[in-house]
């Protein structure tokens, strides 16, 4: 006859295990379970089997084991996890690539039907169309004020109507309703809430990050550092380049308003001298290219013009 395991070997048992992983693995999601059955969950257990590991467990006894472990092995940083678990949450030990897990775990959701009193996650819309139903349906459209007309004996929904709004509870007529549409408008499975790497809490969206967007936003740090030094003229690697143009631009400014004069400014005194070589240098290469052109041209009309003939070429006169 086999033994069942009393509450208290279950209780060691799971904070052994729990141990084992806190020690094994630095990489955890925390995920929220909410209207996630058994079957779903054996599925996605499948699905990350060989490099992750899904863990459920009560609240209260994942905070204690986590706590007596990180106060056993000196390892502080587990305590960041204990904040992490309020509510219905699990957690995903993975020695993968994070995104590629959190990815995997996205593809497990199953449709759900509304059901009575279930705050909506998102909004609701019938769209238009034949219903199949018989005439003697149109109460339920009725009350909730979806405009229907009757087509070859069946109800058909005129245009598309918002039934549920995301964060109201579902009613009784439209759970009712979409239960005779057929439609099931949830899709639940596990969520990711927050992401454990090394001691390090991150919000999941960080995963979604590029290349691109860390280019970007390491761009806009720098030019904000750029902008703070050139304010309060604290010297800075990013400043530095801005800083040498405008104190070459001041020092310029000073050899035109004095007679102390350097290379480089030797050439803007000359502009400001005489603009017109500026001007000539400018206007010359245009003028020199286009003008040849009709003067050509004008030749070429020259001697493409026949010479006029004469009345003595012809051999008589009119008073011949």
């Amino acid at each position: 006859m086999v033994v069942k395991p009393s509450k208290a070997d279950k209780k060691i048992a799971y904070d052994a295990k729990l141990c084992q992983l806190l020690d094994e693995y630095t990489q955890i999601l925390v995920v929220v379970a909410d209207n996630v059955g058994s079957n779903q969950l054996q599925n996605i257990r499948k699905g990350l089997r060989g490099d992750s590991v899904v863990l459920m467990g009560k609240n209260t006894m994942m905070k204690r084991s986590v706590r007596i472990h990180a106060e056993n092995t000196g390892n502080k940083a587990f305590l960041n996890l204990i904040p992490l678990l309020v509510g219905n949450v699990g957690l995903i030990f993975t020695k993968g690539d994070l995104k590629e897990v959190s990815e995997e775990v996205a593809k497990y959701k199953v449709g759900a039907p509304a059901r009575v009193g279930l705050v909506a996650p998102i909004d609701v819309v019938v769209p238009p169309g034949n219903t199949g139903l018989d005439p003697s349906q149109t109460s339920f459209f009725q009350v909730l004020n979806i405009p229907t007309k009757i087509n070859k004996g069946t109800v058909e929904i005129i245009t598309p109507v918002e039934l549920i709004r995301k964060g109201d509870k579902v009613g009784s007529s439209e759970a009712a309703l979409l239960a005779k549409l057929g439609i099931r408008p949830f899709s639940y499975g596990l969520v990711v809430l927050s992401v454990y790497d090394n001691g390090s809490v991150f919000s999941p969206e960080v995963l979604d990050l590029t290349e691109d967007d860390l280019v970007e936003k390491f761009a806009a740090g720098v030019s904000m550092v750029t902008s703070l030094s050139l304010a309060i003229s604290y010297p800075t690697l990013a400043a530095a380049p801005h800083m040498f143009i405008n104190a070459y631009k001041n020092v310029l400014a000073v050899a035109v308003a004095t007679e102390y004069s350097f290379p480089q400014a030797d050439k803007v005194k000359e502009y400001l001298k005489d603009p017109s070589k500026f001007a000539v240098a400018v206007v010359a290469s245009p003028s020199t290219d286009s003008g040849g052109a009709p003067a050509a041209a004008k030749e070429e009309e020259k001697k493409e013009e026949p010479p006029e003939e004469s009345d003595e070429d012809l051999g008589f006169s009119l008073f011949d």
